[in-house]
């Protein structure tokens, strides 16, 4: 399935912004080409910008790069249920809550690669297995109806909407 594909009722608008920036490519493509790229693109940060913030109130880059990863594993969660009929409404995650308990500063570029690496390969795994009619599931997630596949689209986009903000505001 390509993010053209995608019936823009769902996901939230929110997550439509991140899915943009995406070429129309297959979504195991895209995840597959970020789990390539994205670990090169964290390698190439110098490790003393790692704590670099571009704002007083703003996250550090190390902040950024496991937010990407929570986010992750919280949308991954998501798709799994919803991939497994589980019609339980699922609840929203507050972002911020999240970053100060991260231990961002005590984590070096190395160790970020590596469970970025972990969570991604976790994430193909799980989609790999999807058929179509799989993909096409809706769940209910911060009160909104997404497909299983709107949500692997915003795991991609997500984390190319953030690398796209370390480029042009940190690096």
């Amino acid at each position: 399935m390509k993010p053209s594909e995608l019936k823009f009722t769902e996901p939230l608008p929110f997550y439509k912004r991140y899915i943009e920036t995406l070429k129309d490519e297959e979504l195991l493509d895209i995840m597959t080409n970020q789990l390539q790229n994205f670990p090169q693109f964290i390698n190439s940060i110098p490790e003393e910008k790692m704590s670099l913030r571009y704002g007083p109130d703003k996250w550090t880059i190390a902040e950024v790069l496991l937010h990407i990863i929570d986010s992750e594993r919280v949308f991954q969660y998501r798709a799994l249920r919803f991939s497994r009929v589980d019609q339980t409404p699922l609840p929203g995650f507050e972002q911020d809550d999240y970053v100060p308990f991260s231990n961002a500063a005590s984590r070096n570029k190395q160790s970020i690669i590596e469970e970025y690496t972990t969570v991604r390969k976790a994430t193909i795994s799980l989609f790999s297995h999807l058929d179509e009619e799989t993909l096409l599931r809706v769940g209910t997630a911060s009160s909104l109806p997404w497909s299983v596949a709107s949500v692997g689209f915003a795991i991609c986009g997500h984390q190319r909407h953030h690398r796209n903000i370390l480029r042009e505001r940190y690096l």
